[in-house]
């Protein structure tokens, strides 16, 4: 007799009868030995014997025996569990689970009790072995390319195990950048090296999960990108994801990654930390490199990130910004500006003024002081933060969009045609109207944090028409040019829940090199909340 596996569990709940497990192991014992002879003697005799398997039923002893005989690979698995149903005294069903490395398989077996010959196999099944199922697709719509890592760290450091969603703007060694737009990609070779802050991070302990959608070119803050599709946005399921930080928005707040790495020109971070109820820095302008990041306007181009609490994303700040050091900005008065949040839907308005009110009476944030600004200047100030934007994204490619008509979708597309009738004289004065807000801005924030709605609206429908995205994409923008053209870290925060539970952000706007001082704040408020 052969004995039992040790690993090999056995169910017999009416008790097995006798003889039948010896026989059962001699078989298992034959089938791996490729003994032809007893296995043929285990089966039931006669044209009525059956064995089948996912590509053919045998009938009969002899066509069974014929298999064996031509059968070129033996069996090489072994029974990890074993199921014994007695049907009646003289027959029992046997069910025996498999194993090959990582394959597994099932073998189902009706013994019948032979006089004078003991128990033989009257029918069997075997489903062939089948590798473990491949993990879920990931969502295309979310992710470029994943891997597991796609990047590992390269040392340990204060972000050990921090998964990174990295937008496709960065160089990710061994990748190409995509861009957002597939005609692109196509053209471009994998990267030789990452980007000096993606480099940063993985010397810090995190791994790059995967390269994470973007609108095309970053040139919108819906999210909408017209190839891949719009991301998941968990928070507002019928919602937009909001843009152009997309993917890593997407993937953080699925908690499929903890740091999303993007850039901010015009609210990229901002708007999806909004829409999707997450924290998102964008940085001081230049204060982390922008080396190896495609540009859109480099004149307002920062790089950022989004993150599902306040001290993860401190945590990377002290990666890539460095310590707060004794010149941090301090800060002492709240400002609002009216005009700024006249700009917010009725919902959006009435929640941030009764949150900001409640903020500053309980000492979270400093005393709040009402400024005064005429639209007509904020007005002014926005056609040429956009005048210069425009200009400077058509600098960076209109040579190859004039090449490749057609290649993108019709709402970035309209809009680098528009960018295209810039002429550099108009660029030119607009510059100095972005100098000189600036300069005014810098005033206004000096020993201050600008409070303000981090978007004009909660996310916009998926099904919502064009012309009302462009509405709310035009009422934030007015908000969010505030940060580009001071060149200012603006902190967005989920502090806002609509009345039908959408998310929406507060943001604070702190003086150039503020960034650790808006983040401790927000441990702040995130304490106290």
């Amino acid at each position: 007799m052969t004995d039992q596996p040790r690993a090999c569990e056995v169910h017999a709940p009416e008790g097995v009868p006798a003889g039948l497990l010896a026989a059962f192991w001699r078989y298992d014992a034959a089938l791996l030995a490729n003994d032809r002879t007893t296995l043929d003697a285990l089966f039931m005799p006669g044209p009525h014997t059956l064995r089948g398997d996912g590509r053919a039923l045998l009938v009969g002893h002899d066509a069974i025996a014929g298999f064996r005989s031509a059968r070129a690979r033996i069996p090489t698995r072994a029974v990890v569990a074993l199921h014994v149903q007695v049907i009646a005294p003289d027959a029992a069903l046997v069910l025996a689970s498999t194993r090959d490395g990582a394959a597994t398989g099932l073998q189902t077996q009706l013994w019948r009790l032979a006089d004078g010959a003991g128990w033989l196999v009257s029918a069997a099944h075997v489903s062939l072995p089948s590798a473990p199922p491949p993990p879920p697709a990931f969502d295309r719509t979310v992710w470029r390319v994943v891997g597991d890592p796609l990047l590992p760290a390269t040392a340990p450091g204060p972000l050990d195990a921090l998964g990174v969603a990295v937008k496709d703007l960065f160089d990710v060694a061994g990748h190409p950048v995509g861009g957002g737009v597939p005609a692109w990609l196509a053209g471009q070779r994998p990267r030789t090296s990452s980007a000096p802050a993606v480099a940063a991070l993985l010397g810090a302990g995190a791994h790059v999960v995967g390269i994470a959608r973007t609108d095309e070119f970053a040139y919108s803050l819906a999210g909408d990108n017209a190839h891949y599709g719009t991301p998941p946005n968990p928070a507002a399921p019928d919602g937009v994801s909001g843009g152009s930080t997309s993917g890593p928005a997407a993937a953080v707040a699925l908690g499929q990654a903890d740091v999303g790495l993007g850039t901010d020109t015009a609210g990229s971070i901002r708007v999806p930390a909004s829409y999707q109820g997450l924290v998102g820095l964008r940085t001081t302008h230049g204060a982390v490199t922008a080396a190896g990041v495609l540009p859109l306007a480099p004149s307002f181009d920062t790089v950022g990130w989004l993150t599902r609490d306040v001290v993860t994303s401190a945590a990377v700040a002290r990666v890539l910004l460095g310590p707060a050091g004794a010149r941090t900005p301090a800060v002492r008065r709240t400002v609002r500006l009216p005009v700024v949040e006249a700009l917010a839907g009725p919902e959006v308005r009435e929640s941030f003024g009764t949150t900001v009110r409640e903020l500053t009476g309980t000492g979270a944030l400093p005393p709040a002081e009402t400024e005064d600004l005429p639209s007509e200047l904020l007005e002014h100030w926005f056609t040429a933060f956009r005048t210069v934007q425009a200009w400077e994204a058509w600098q960076a490619h209109g040579a190859w969009i004039t090449a490749h008509p057609g290649t993108l979708g019709a709402a970035v597309g309209g809009r680098f045609a528009q960018a295209a009738e810039v002429t550099e004289a108009e660029a030119g004065d607009a510059r100095k109207v972005v100098a000189e807000a600036r300069e005014e801005l810098w005033a206004r924030l000096a020993g201050s944090v600008l409070v303000l709605p981090s978007a004009s609206g909660p996310a916009p429908s998926r099904g919502a028409t064009g012309a009302r995205i462009e509405a709310e994409r035009a009422a934030t923008l007015r908000m969010t040019c505030l940060a580009g053209l001071a060149g200012a870290p603006a902190l967005s925060l989920p502090l806002l829940r609509l009345p039908d539970g959408r998310p929406a952000g507060v943001c604070l706007l702190g003086p150039p090199g503020a960034d650790h001082t808006l983040l401790a704040l927000a441990a702040a408020l995130e304490e106290r909340r």
